[in-house]
């Protein structure tokens, strides 16, 4: 598998990884919700959304090996959380992905204050999940801070020379939010399915990553690294035959910061209709500071305080 998972600059090739830890999760949940009565689980369990990769501690070295482990650590009605730890070298990185499935999974007790608090910590992470679901941008307006931030990058952007809203210039040193996308295709073939008949949703993962990464390392003019992976969600199944359209757009920076949202969607050749599949959102850095990026239309500049929500989120967690 070396040659699988070590990429061009002879460094670890992170979709890869994401991929494993992918599968790890599933396969800690199945442990879980294990029956030794029965021969095979009847359940079905896919990953609903990653909460949260952290990157900032972690260096991954080529040439030494990579330890996965993890363990379950918070239990719902019908949904389980696994938590992953990555070791190199004694450093570490933590993965919390969140596999759901539609009947009632057995229940987790916690047996001493360490798995007590792991357990809250599950707690926690489904309350802001749920918070920041009830205050997405697709929802409800911006904050009065926000729209003053908008503003203020709208004022920036007008023409002095003329007396119109429509006149827009270009900063210095700046980037319409238009020119900073990168595009891809993907046709899911079966060799990428799960044992549901379905695409993997570590596959999805890798291709997203690495569209991000292109995009970022454009942008840059270097190659970036990656901070974090926060909020990936799996909103629907993608079928074996389809066509997968994959969008990345830079959406906010902060000196050598870049912010990185890639939306999926599956096409349906047949009737032309569009389905959002997955939605993921990257935070990587460089090694010099990159231009400012600029949103034109109220869409683009909805897509700005998204992305700086998630990159003060990450930069929180520090």
């Amino acid at each position: 598998r070396l040659r699988q998972i070590v990429g061009a600059s002879t460094n670890w090739r992170f979709g890869r990884i994401l991929e494993d830890l992918d599968s790890l999760a599933v396969l800690i949940c199945y442990s879980h919700t294990h029956d030794k009565a029965l021969p095979r689980s009847p359940l079905s369990i896919v990953t609903a959304l990653v909460d949260k990769i952290d990157m900032r501690k972690q260096i991954i070295h080529p040439d030494c090996d990579i330890k996965f482990t993890g363990h379950v650590t918070w239990v719902g009605k019908s949904s389980i959380e696994a938590k992953m730890h990555m070791f190199q070298n004694m450093l570490l990185t933590v993965c919390v992905s969140v596999p759901v499935r539609a009947a009632f999974v057995n229940p987790l007790k916690p047996e001493g204050p360490e798995e007590e608090k792991l357990f809250q910590q599950g707690e926690v992470n489904k309350t802001r999940r749920v918070e920041l679901s009830t205050a997405s941008l697709l929802k409800v307006a911006p904050t009065d801070e926000e729209r003053k931030i908008i503003h203020s990058l709208f004022l920036n952007t007008l023409d002095t020379k003329t007396v119109s809203f429509r006149s827009r210039v270009l900063p210095p040193n700046s980037v319409w939010m238009e020119d900073a996308k990168v595009k891809g295709l993907e046709i899911c073939h079966p060799q990428e399915r799960n044992i549901f008949n379905r695409i993997f949703g570590g596959f999805l993962m890798r291709k997203a990553y690495e569209l991000g990464w292109a995009n970022a390392c454009s942008y840059g003019g270097c190659r970036p690294s990656l901070v974090a992976v926060d909020d990936i969600l799996f909103q629907k199944p993608v079928e074996i035959g389809s066509l997968l359209l994959l969008s990345s757009q830079v959406c906010y920076t902060d000196g050598k910061y870049i912010q990185v949202r890639v939306h999926t969607e599956v096409l349906d050749p047949l009737t032309r209709q569009h389905n959002t599949t997955n939605v993921f959102h990257f935070t990587f850095v460089t090694d010099k500071d990159v231009p400012n990026i600029m949103p034109q239309s109220y869409g683009e500049s909805m897509l700005y305080l998204d992305g700086k929500r998630h990159f003060n989120q990450t930069l929180k967690s520090q």
